[in-house]
């Protein structure tokens, strides 16, 4: 299993959100680049950046830091928030990402999500928010009617390989991933690259998606938390 540690950038600082709470922001950090660093230096060479104005005013707020990170320190990051068109998409990779995650595009500009799908299919990560069991977008505030299966299976259709699934209910709490979900996702889509996200507590949360073959997992409260430490996160990182 792959281990990603997790920055959220809002307003340029690093934070965390409660259940995507905009207004339950805790800062760790108001200088991203010192977490980077961090990360850098316990042995990630990729890492997950959330750009949470991005998410919610649809514009490259906090691009900035992103490229500092990049340039500085020479790592590979995938990143989300704000990506509403092919354009962006475009915009984001000859900026220096690696790949992009993409959530409110693919439910409220299919035409362009599945263009960037075809053309850029290696770095195309589908954002899968859920919310009560639904498609959550914009910055988790709407949800979208589809079921969840049938959507996956149409993007699967158009190439999709790899999907970063969030449970919304969990996301920050530090109270167990949504396991059972994750293993129904492998089960029904082992075709799909899966990366579990939200409510990873401790190590042992890190060892039961190992054991249950998730491909990869972001770490983010956790750590700021100090529940976790980047050693074992590392531990089971391969």
């Amino acid at each position: 299993m792959k281990v990603i540690p997790a920055i959220d950038l809002l307003n340029g600082q690093v934070v965390r959100l409660h259940k995507g709470k905009y207004e339950e922001a805790t800062i760790y950090d108001k200088e991203p680049l010192n977490i980077a660093t961090q990360f850098k230096e316990a042995g990630f060479d990729h890492i997950h950046i959330v750009d949470l104005n991005g998410a919610k005013e649809g514009k490259f707020v906090n691009l900035p830091h992103i490229k500092n990170i990049i340039s500085d320190l020479g790592i590979s990051v995938q990143t989300g928030g704000g990506i509403r068109k092919l354009a962006d998409v475009e915009f984001l990779l000859d900026a220096g990402l690696s790949k992009v995650i993409c959530s409110s595009m693919a439910i409220k500009n299919e035409a362009d999500w599945i263009a960037a799908l075809k053309k850029y299919q290696d770095q195309m990560i589908l954002g899968m928010d859920l919310k009560d069991g639904k498609i959550a977008y914009s910055g988790w505030l709407e949800t979208a009617e589809e079921d969840t299966f049938h959507f996956l299976e149409r993007m699967i259709d158009e190439g999709l390989q790899e999907v970063l699934c969030t449970d919304i209910s969990k996301d920050g709490t530090l109270s167990g991933p949504n396991t059972e979900l994750y293993i129904s996702l492998k089960k029904a889509f082992p075709e799909i690259k899966l990366i579990a996200s939200g409510g990873v507590s401790d190590q042992e949360d890190l060892i039961l998606l190992d054991e249950a073959d998730i491909d990869a997992v972001v770490v983010g409260k956790a750590f700021y938390e100090h529940h976790i430490t980047l050693e074992q996160m590392k531990s089971l990182h391969n």
